[in-house]
This record gives C-alpha cells, structure tokens and sequence, in this order.
C-alpha cells in the first residue's frame, strides 16, 4: 500500500484569503508558512500564467518544512493554450511571431517553445535542489483531442517531446477532452503514458449530457497517481466570463468524498504514493473538503523518506 498525501490547487486565490487564513496573516510568506502547518503538499497555479524567475521557487522553499511537496503548473503555452504576451518571460518576446488582436501569442516556433521550456525548468531548479518538486502538471485544453488517429498521434508525439524537455521531472498528464480514454483509445492513451512513465491524472468534474468533460475514470500509468477535484458545479464549469474561482465554486458533501474513497485506495494499492488535490478553491471549499478527505482516508501530513529519483513502474498494459 502506498502513501496518500492531501492537498489543495492552491494557497493565493483571493477568495480563499479573504475565508481561510486568519486575519493577521498577511503577508506571502506568512501565508504559505500557515498553509504548510496543515498540509505537507500544494500545488502551485500561478506558472500557469507567467514563469516566474528562480527566486521565486527558491523563497518556496525556505518557508516551508522538509517533506513539504510542490506540484507546478506548466506555463500555458507548453500546454498547447494560448497566453498573453505581456506574461511571457522578457527576454523571450523577440522570438513571438503571432500575436492575436487580443494579444495573445498563437502557433510558437520550435525555437520559442525550447526556449519557453527552459525557461520553466530554470524557474523550478530550486525546488528540485531542495527536494520538494513534486510533478509538474500538463493540462491541456479541450482542443488537445484525440477524435481521430491522426490528431491523437500528433498529440502524443508532443507530448513525448514536452516529457523529453522535462527530463528528470515527474510529468502528470491532464487531458480535458473524453475522446482520450473512449472505446479503443483508452487503452492506447493509458499504454502511451505507462510506456513513457508519465502519470495519468484521474479527475472529478462535472458531467452533462451536452457537454465534453472528462469521466472520473481511474489508471495507475507510472509509481505516482494523482487525484485533481475539480467540484461539480455544472452552471459555472463551462463560464467564460467566470473567474477561476468561480468555475470550481463547489463544496463537496462527505457522502460525494466517500465516493472516492475506494477508488483512492484501489490507486494506492498500485501505486508508491497517490496525491488529492482539491481544485474547488472558492472561500474554504478546498482546505476544507481536503481536511475531511484526509479524515475520511485517515491519512495525516507526512514526513518520511525524501521523494528521491524518478523512477519506473512496470504495468501490464
């Protein structure tokens, strides 16, 4: 059996300031001391939007304990999304070629997508140093499909490329299309990421009739499994006006936690360690609904053995 350690998508958003951290903590660094009080993994959001520089990581790690665990997520544009380019890195701008009349950066060159990953490798060597980088997570958005043979080998051919430019980093892979693990395509995606040791990252979201979402279907493809609960409220998951907090606006009940329960301990049976990260990060709602999993699990923070290498899982698949 294996570890299972429990955490939240995040410690800054704004509304889980206001609600969750008592009214003298006040500062980045006092707040991320309190958040690493109560739970011994985060997983940082912020990346997603702009590579910060080196010191950044570096200030995470001195202010939380040993043992303490970041998972980063990747910079839009390594994950086929579209960013603004007043986020991207400054010296990296000469290299933009389209740019939208939004703004936004489209169809990177293979020059700037190297140097985009770079970049982001540079940003997390401090974290790596210490000991507390986790995995680093690809969301990819819902346009990364895999409806046809063709789209669904490109697709993965990057993919395979992205894990290559991660070398030595634990890559957790997030599809956000079902058409990946759909009749025979599932077992052709769960095969590619065991065959390339990359983590399938299992979900909760919620589900329609009209809409594409990913189902809560489980896979252990590499040591590490890792759980991202999304909450399920189905008026604002699909808003394009809503704020990131407000598309996971969603406070779990304990029996729609049970749910997950056995399917946790299946993965962790398989697994070396098994990771639940609450992506609800409304008011409380995340901190919240993790504390009660933890409960509900009987897992409490862990402070063992250090993550060490990455290293290989055999499946049968």
């Amino acid at each position: 059996m294996g570890v299972v350690r429990v955490g939240t998508c995040s410690w800054t958003d704004k509304t889980m300031i206001e609600a969750w951290y008592p009214p003298t903590v006040t500062s980045a660094e006092a707040r991320l001391r309190y958040y690493a009080e109560r739970y011994d993994t985060v997983e940082a959001d912020s990346p997603f939007y702009a590579i910060p520089r080196p010191q950044v990581a570096r200030a995470w790690a001195e202010r939380t304990p040993e043992g303490f665990v970041f998972h980063v997520k990747a910079f839009g544009l390594m994950t086929r999304h579209t960013v603004d380019e007043r986020r991207m890195p400054s010296e990296l701008r000469d290299l933009v070629t389209d740019v939208d009349e939004r703004g936004r950066v489209h169809h990177p060159s293979a020059e700037l997508l190297d140097a985009v990953f770079d970049a982001f490798v540079e940003f997390l060597r401090p974290l790596q140093a210490a000991d507390k980088l986790g995995g680093v997570l690809m969301q990819f958005p819902p346009y990364v499909a895999a409806t046809d043979h063709a789209r669904a080998h490109e697709h993965l051919g990057y993919l395979e490329y992205a894990a290559e430019k991660l070398e030595g980093m634990r890559v957790l892979v997030e599809f956000r299309h079902p058409s990946w693990v759909t009749g025979r395509q599932l077992g052709e995606t769960m095969r590619f990421l065991a065959e390339h040791d990359l983590t399938y990252v299992c979900v909760d979201a919620p589900q329609y009739a009209e809409h594409a979402t990913m189902p809560p279907i489980t896979a252990v493809t590499s040591p590490w499994t890792y759980v991202r609960m999304h909450g399920r409220n189905r008026e604002t998951f699909f808003s394009r006006t809503a704020s990131a907090a407000d598309r996971f606006d969603y406070l779990y009940t304990a029996d729609e936690l049970r749910e997950w329960e056995p399917r946790i301990r299946e993965l962790s049976a398989q697994s070396d360690t098994t990771w639940v990260m609450f992506n609800n990060c409304k008011y409380d709602y995340a901190p919240r609904n993790a504390r009660e999993m933890a409960s509900i699990l009987g897992v409490e923070p862990y402070r063992g053995e250090p993550l060490g290498d990455v290293g290989q899982l055999e499946l049968g698949l």
